[in-house]
């Protein structure tokens, strides 16, 4: 008996090739030809499923937003404890800069050259508001006095480890990183 994969439709096929070359080469760098190129569809299929880069672009990003939120979700279920939880986004950030290809942020990366005002802000504002909500949520379920000021010293340190981890090459970054952030939030359930 053989077994086939199920054939991928022209919008699966290009978000795939989109993540691919984005992530590698940057949102700006690539075109839209060599997307579609990779992706092995006409033209108009780009122009029917997202409508223009931007809407590629946009897709994008939500994909990668969806995929760490629930690698970050999967790693945080190890942990009974709201500290360990919150600890625990460092050792998904870790986990993920000792992955062959790990290229840092696909947010930050994007971001740095992208239009204050489009598309790419608009989705990494998404992102970083559910990180954000993410730490003060754990910080409260872990007993922090004031879970807002904690989130904010993890937030730094969090966007430190993770450029650290893609300019050092692994997750050194990101481990030392918790080790710090375990200061803080021991200092800050100690109050």
């Amino acid at each position: 008996m053989s077994v086939t994969s199920p054939r991928r439709s022209a919008r699966e096929k290009l978000l795939a090739a989109a993540d691919e070359l984005f992530y590698a080469e940057g949102v700006h760098t690539v075109g839209i030809d060599r997307v579609i190129e990779r992706a092995g569809v006409a033209k108009a299929s780009l122009y029917s499923a997202f409508g223009n880069k931007d809407g590629l672009v946009r897709a994008y990003l939500q994909g990668r937003h969806e995929e760490r939120r629930n690698r970050i979700l999967g790693r945080l279920e190890r942990y009974d404890d709201p500290r360990e939880r919150l600890l625990g986004i460092f050792d998904s950030l870790a986990e993920s800069a000792a992955k062959p290809g790990f290229r840092g942020c696909a947010f930050y990366n994007a971001g740095a050259e992208s239009d204050p005002n489009g598309v790419v802000r608009e989705e990494s504002s998404a992102n970083r508001a559910w990180t954000r909500q993410l730490m003060t949520d754990l910080a409260r379920e872990a007993g922090a006095a004031d879970p807002a000021a904690l989130t904010e010293q993890l937030v730094i340190l969090y966007d430190g480890a993770t450029v650290g981890s893609r300019q050092d090459g692994g997750p050194a970054a990101a481990l030392g990183a918790k080790a710090i952030a375990t200061t803080l939030v021991d200092a800050a359930l100690a109050r």
